[in-house]
């Protein structure tokens, strides 16, 4: 991970020429030249005196299946909040490739550089149908002229299609999403940040409260998506985990305990053991 971090100071360096004088990148290209994607380093957060965050340091590879298990407390959404602008970090760095530095960059400025964020409690518009909630969250100009005389070409209506076909609701795409289960209410989110263009997803629990048939298929689902997409799946169902990670972090009070291919994970007094191999 050092010598990542140190590829991306190096990075940084040549690219101060791309920036503003308030510090702003003037390039919004993503970097992946090194491989990673993201780099945490040294990400401090506190709240009322509990650090949440403890000099925290994760890279994630472009086109990789991270997931980040750990008990409650442990940082985890924390993390999630400052990588996508929520939360600001008292100290640290935060990088979208080599030369994003997202902490200084709003909420909306990070989704529109290819983060996108899924968040546990799925969030769909309930009275319209499937097909229409792709629609509405198509990568597009949201001015109000340009929505209210929109009209769908045939390569948008194609995406969508190929979207349905992805998230497994092809035969629902003219049902209200309301009337979905609560793992298609799942699945259609995860299409409608597919329909944003992103090139980062996180995934906050995704599959909590999926009956085994949705589980299986969800794991079926973030296979398919790893490589064209990097994923950082936060789960606690930990067979889930073993199904589908490329890689994991366990975040311990506020800092990675541990990192590597999980082969098995046993919890005991809220402390996350992991076994790792090579």
């Amino acid at each position: 991970m050092n010598r990542a971090i140190a590829r991306a100071r190096r990075a940084r360096e040549r690219s101060r020429s791309n920036v503003s004088v308030d510090g702003r990148l003037l390039s919004k290209a993503l970097d992946t030249s090194h491989r990673a994607i993201l780099y945490l380093e040294d990400v401090s957060v506190s709240f009322d005196g509990f650090r949440a965050l403890n000099r925290l340091s994760l890279t994630v590879d472009d086109g990789e299946l991270r997931c980040v298990i750990g008990p409650n407390g442990a940082g985890k959404t924390t993390m999630m909040d400052v990588i996508t602008g929520k939360t600001q970090p008292d100290e640290g760095r935060v990088y979208f490739g080599q030369t994003i530095d997202l902490t200084r960059m709003s909420e909306p400025e990070i989704a529109g550089a290819g983060i996108g964020r899924k968040f546990q409690k799925p969030t769909v518009f309930e009275h319209h149908t499937v097909f229409e909630n792709l629609e509405l969250a198509m990568k597009a100009d949201k001015r109000v002229a340009s929505t209210l005389f929109a009209r769908l070409d045939s390569a948008a209506r194609d995406r969508i299609l190929q979207t349905l076909e992805r998230i497994r609701l092809v035969a629902d795409a003219k049902r209200l999403a309301g009337l979905l289960s609560h793992g298609q209410k799942q699945w259609l989110e995860i299409g409608m940040l597919l329909m944003q263009e992103p090139r980062l997803l996180l995934l906050d629990e995704p599959v909590a409260g999926m009956t085994d048939e949705e589980t299986v298929r969800s794991a079926e689902l973030f296979l398919e998506l790893a490589g064209e997409y990097t994923l950082i799946v936060v789960e606690h169902d930990m067979d889930f985990v073993a199904r589908i990670a490329d890689r994991v972090s366990v975040l311990h009070e506020g800092r990675v305990l541990a990192e590597g291919s999980m082969h098995r994970c046993s919890r005991h007094e809220q402390v996350i053991e992991v076994f790792l191999g090579r």
